[in-house]
Parts: C-alpha cells; structure tokens; sequence
C-alpha cells in the first residue's frame, strides 16, 4: 500500500512538472482582449478598425503633442485672463474640422457632430492656472522633462482635447452622440467654475455625458466631488500713523487674533475635512497703522454638514478677534472695526453611481489598456454635472508629473500614449459609434 501511494505521488509530481514546462513554453499573449465583462456592448466599438487607426495615431505624433503642450504652456493664462491662449486652442481645434467658437464665458468649444445631435458627450480640461499675471512660464526641457508652471496642472489636459480631437478627425470617425470638445476657463483659485457651470447651463439638457481631462496620472478616477468654500474675510478701521496713533483698533492685529483662534478648530479625520489659511493681505507701509486687513481661506469636507460648521467658526472667530482687539485698544476715539465674511467659491459635492454607463466605459477602457485604477474624491471641474445628477468623471491624461501649483513644476511623457488611448477609449464608449452605412 505504501509503495502504491509513493507511485501515486511520484505521477502526480511529475505531471505537474509537465504541465509547468508546457505553460512556460507557450508564447506570451500579444493581444489584449477586448471583450469587457463589465460592458460587452463596448467590444464592438474597441474592436472597429477606425478606432484602432485612431489608437495608433498618438503613437507616431508623440512629438508633435509634446511641443504643442510646451507652446500652450508659455502662453499665460492666469485666473480671469485666459483669452490670449483661448485664441491659440482654437486655432488648433478649428485646425482638425471642428466647428469651434469662443462663449461669452471665454471657454473655447469645438463641436465633433454625431448622428444624435440632441445628445452630447462634453470632453473638458481647464486652460487657467494658479500664478498670477507676469509669473515665468517659459518651458525649461532637460532630457525627457518639461519643467513650467503650468506644465502639468492643466497643459497636460489642455493638448490632450487637441490631440484626441485629432486623432478622431485623422480616422475619420463620426460618432453617435455629438462629442464637444471644450477648453474652459475658471477652474483654478476663485474662477468658482464659472467656465463649467456656464458650459452646463448651456447644455444641460443635451448632456449625457462629462469627461474632465485634468493633470496626468491615471492610476485614479475621480467619481466623488468634493464639496469646498472659498471665504474671504475682510476686516476694516479708521487707519492711522504708527507713532502718533498708536492704541487705536488695528485691523491686521484683529485679523491676527481671530486667525489664531481658527487654526485651534478641531476637524475630523472621518469624514475628511480641511482648512487652508491661503492668502493674507493688509496695510501700507511698515509705520502705518492699516485700513484694511484680509483673510483668505479654503475649507474642503466630505461633509456639507462639516463646511457649514467651519464657515460658522470663521465667522465667530473674526467676531471674536475684532472683540478682542476693539477690548485692549487705549484710543477708540477715532473709529470702530468692522468685519465681514463673503463667499468667494462654492463648490458643491455629488457622486457618480455604481452603474452610470459611463463608469462602465472608463472601466471597458482600462480593461483595455491594461490600466488599474482606483475612484477616489476630488475637486475638479467634475463637481458642477457630478451635483446635478450628470454622469461625470474626471481623469489624467497620461505621463508623469509633479510640483502642481509650484514654481518646480514638471511633466514627463512617458506613458502619455496610454493615457490618451484610455481617454479616446472612454470618449467614445460614452458617445458610440455611428452605424456603417448599409449596417444597422
């Protein structure tokens, strides 16, 4: 008995060696599968050989989108002054047969008909960044690295609309649903959206569909909108000469104080809140007693619920800082303090749901291209369809980059041809294709 199960064994063992050396020996898979099983109706639009001309595209005109993202970024385009690199986006845009205009808002907007034009797919990446007028913009390359404010956050969005508009165009590819493709202003510090939010007054009843291009990466897609406040806090006195004045109210000492007594603000981890004392501004000059002091604050949560309890504390906070400083002042003979709150931003949360058809076509698109993604939340142009029941989602567009918001800022473009085959991928599975004549 024992001999038979050392035999039995034995087999087992080398059967199995077997089976390894034959696997191992069998070649590598060369193509991926297109078939998703998350949404097998997109198999036959990946499958179309227009698509895959225009999958290929991106490949042989990487250099030509790496110098257009470098020309797009050295034309500035701080927060509302956006016009001069609008002009610049559609001439390239008009440049691929699209039918572009400029809107009152200053969004430039190209318009890729489809067989269905009373349904619209919107693919969107904001043209403003953070610096303000005069900043260096100039793109500095050192090997394979672009180095500019502005580079990534949003250039790489921003020829990425471009070079998927054109890749379209050089395939010749009409879709099912017409697909706008719009380079919008306002995204960046206190625009408020104002680019998006008149995008969606204009269109809300055509759109289906909201695809945001924003910075690189594509290992997240953005489902959740994060819910923010942009609060300006304004205190003002009667202002004076530091010597001969001096005890009367000073409103940056208010704004001092009241600051102060905000950064104890206790936030919870769950659900993720935050703060940002971002700008103060006030006085001028070294031996005056100042007019004016201001406040600049952003306040992001998960919660609605925790936004309105942090506006609530910096109001009681400003209250309790001019309280403060009014009390210790020795002269309150030639004026009073006075402060208010306004709301420079608001912007609103909302979610994608679990089953939004266009979720399905991103996911069909990383099956794809082999890509893992993971959704997360964030404040993007994606919050203004996301919170009005929209399907939206925001995504990179491929590279690397790092330094957003910073003077350091750069972007590599290894990788950026999968990035922009995943975003043409997703486009189109929301838009679909036409029908092939004689086809049904």
């Amino acid at each position: 008995m024992r001999k038979w199960m050392r035999n039995r064994a034995l087999q087992l063992f080398v059967n199995c060696l077997l089976v390894s050396a034959i696997l191992s020996s069998m070649p590598a898979r060369s193509s991926i599968p297109i078939t998703s099983h998350r949404a097998p109706h997109l198999a036959q639009t990946f499958e179309n050989p227009q698509v895959q001309s225009a999958l290929n595209w991106f490949k042989s005109h990487l250099n030509w989108i790496n110098d257009e993202q470098a020309r797009l970024t050295e034309i500035p385009a701080p927060p509302f002054a956006e016009s001069q690199r609008a002009e610049a986006v559609k001439v390239l845009l008009a440049a691929v047969g699209l039918d572009v205009h400029i809107d009152k808002t200053g969004n430039v907007i190209g318009e890729l008909r489809g067989v269905n034009e009373k349904e619209i797919v919107l693919v969107a990446a904001h043209m403003d960044t953070v610096f303000p007028a005069g900043t260096d913009v100039k793109v500095r390359r050192e090997k394979d690295r672009m180095s500019a404010p502005g580079i990534s956050d949003n250039g790489t969005g921003l020829i990425s609309i471009v070079a998927i508009a054109r890749a379209l165009h050089e395939a010749r590819i009409k879709p099912q649903r017409t697909i706008l493709f719009v380079a919008d202003v306002g995204e960046e510090g206190e625009g408020n959206l104002r680019g998006m939010r008149a995008l969606v007054d204009t269109y809300r009843d055509r759109v289906k569909s909201v695809v945001v291009l924003d910075g690189s990466g594509i290992d997240h897609v953005t489902t959740k909108a994060l819910a923010s406040r942009r609060i300006e806090a304004v205190i003002t006195g009667p202002g004076g000469h530091s010597w001969s004045d001096f005890g009367i109210p000073n409103p940056i000492s208010a704004l001092v104080r009241a600051s102060v007594r905000f950064l104890n603000t206790r936030v919870p981890a769950s659900p993720r809140t935050t703060f940002n004392l971002g700008q103060i501004e006030g006085g001028t000059s070294v031996n005056s007693i100042p007019h004016e002091a201001r406040l600049k604050v952003d306040i992001r949560s998960e919660s609605e619920d925790e936004l309105f309890r942090l506006e609530s504390a910096l109001r009681e906070c400003m209250a309790a800082g001019v309280r403060d400083e009014t009390e210790s002042a020795r002269d309150r003979s030639k004026g009073k303090l006075e402060w208010k709150v306004d709301i420079l931003g608001n912007r609103p949360g909302g979610e994608l749901a679990a089953d939004s058809p266009l979720l399905a076509a991103l996911r069909a698109a990383d099956e794809f291209t082999r890509n893992s993604s993971r959704p997360e939340r964030a404040s993007t142009d994606a919050n203004i369809p996301l919170s009005l029941g929209i399907d939206a989602i925001a995504i990179g567009a491929g590279g690397n980059g790092g330094g957003a918001h910073s003077l350091q800022e750069w972007y590599e473009p290894a990788g950026r041809e999968l990035g922009l085959q995943r975003a043409l991928l997703t486009v189109l599975g929301a838009s679909g294709l036409a029908a092939e004549k004689g086809k049904s």
